[in-house]
């Protein structure tokens, strides 16, 4: 249930919290109700003031206007403020745990592209940092999940890691564009978009730092699949140098494509 409530949105979560104390202030209105007279100032019968009741009693608010009884009513009390000193810290805790939890605003570029790069093909795909900080020693691993068919003919789902041009950054402030370059020892070696489809391509990439404004180890993923994967494709060009020498990107065009321009023969 910890590691389920902190995956939830915050709209989920604020509402799953309500949901569980307005259950168990019903539950516990129920059972005063059962028993008739257990609560003094309540009209009998009803449920609306023995809800109220238990409301006052597991926020140990208590305005004086309705008190228990008898043992029964005092005995449910107890339990019900025990319910509610419990509860009340445990909502706590799972917000500022979820507050406080590390994440990264890493933006991942919708498509991979596959065109030349110094004569030799490349997959590359883009990502950004939307954050106006940057991750230390940023670190990218790219892992390709295929089927492939033993001598037997038996069929299974292989992971291969994939060699990248560059797979650390020092500091990761704007944009970096990932480069696999797809020579004699690729997996991606003499295949294309049919290959790719046939064996069911599937890249995995996993960037991995710190943050420098906390601190705190973060993470970001991202899959491709072969219909995302472009050929003979290469991406718009979004970062621009203005006058002061400072760099800026523009989002707008981070996953935009054009047809790549015909290169230099690619080599053996």
């Amino acid at each position: 249930m910890y590691y389920g409530f902190l995956v939830l949105p915050w709209s989920a979560f604020f509402l799953s919290l309500a949901a569980l104390y307005l259950l168990l202030n019903l539950g516990y209105a129920v059972l005063f109700v059962l028993a008739p007279g257990s609560v003094f100032g309540a009209h009998p019968g009803s449920l609306l003031d023995a809800f109220f009741f238990s409301v006052e009693t597991m926020s140990t608010v208590g305005y004086g206007e309705m008190y228990p009884a008898t043992v029964y009513g005092h005995t449910l009390v107890t339990i019900d403020v025990v319910t509610g000193v419990l509860l009340v810290p445990l909502a706590t805790g799972l917000v500022i745990a979820k507050f406080t939890l590390p994440s990264a605003r890493v933006l991942f570029s919708r498509n991979a592209a596959v065109n030349q790069f110094n004569g030799v093909p490349t997959l590359m795909f883009r990502v950004a940092n939307v954050r106006k900080n940057q991750i230390i020693e940023a670190r990218m691993k790219l892992t390709l999940l295929r089927n492939e068919e033993t001598d037997e003919g038996q069929r299974y789902r292989r992971m291969l890691d994939l060699a990248l041009i560059r797979e650390t950054s020092p500091f990761f402030a704007l944009s970096w564009t990932v480069m696999h370059p797809i020579d004699a020892a690729s997996p991606f070696y003499g295949k294309g978009p049919d290959e790719c489809r046939s064996e069911a391509v599937q890249l995995v990439a996993v960037l991995t730092g710190i943050d420098s404004t906390t601190s705190s180890t973060v993470y970001a993923r991202h899959g491709y699949t072969y219909d995302d994967i472009q050929f003979d494709r290469v991406f718009e060009d979004v970062l621009t140098v203005k006058a002061d020498g400072s760099a800026e990107i523009d989002l707008r065009r981070f996953h935009a494509t054009r047809p790549a321009p015909e290169g230099p023969t690619p080599r053996p």
